[in-house]
């Protein structure tokens, strides 16, 4: 499966500022920009569209920025990828329906559909929560304990 660079920085935005979250503080995209690395104008494209799929919202003002529309644990991948791509959750196009409509029927029935339903259903179940607890694992050890 291919994943758009839109999608996956859109995810690691996303698990970026939930990590930083704090009460009632708006995180930046300039802020998020300089943390991960990507250009400012693509971000705010990217936040463009998660505002529009009530991923996060936006606050004006000095102290203004993007915060999460909902609790960690209500925001699954599945939300954020069709914010951002909705073509990867399309329906299959149909191939030989017209030629061989029998055939058409089995490939969608026994591998087109179950997959979009797997993918749907595995992303659906992991949480932005779920992803910044296991952070951690990832990070790796660097607190070294020297015995001599």
């Amino acid at each position: 499966m291919r994943i758009s660079a839109k999608a996956r920085y859109a995810l690691a935005a996303i698990i970026t500022m939930a990590e930083k979250k704090r009460e009632e503080e708006c995180i930046t995209i300039i802020s998020l920009s300089e943390e991960l690395k990507i250009s400012k104008i693509y971000l705010e494209q990217i936040f463009t569209q998660l505002k529009r799929g009530d991923i996060v919202v936006s606050t004006k003002g000095s102290k203004g920025g993007y915060s999460l529309s909902r609790p960690l644990s209500e925001i699954t991948a599945y939300d954020l990828f069709i914010s951002i791509e909705n073509s990867l959750f399309e329906p299959t196009e149909k191939t030989v329906e017209q030629s061989v409509p029998h055939l058409e029927n089995c490939m969608q029935k026994e591998v087109f559909c179950p997959l979009d339903e797997a993918v749907k259903e595995k992303l659906g179940s992991i949480t932005i929560e779920d992803l910044v607890n296991k952070l951690g694992k990832y990070r790796g050890n660097t607190n070294y304990m020297y015995y001599v």
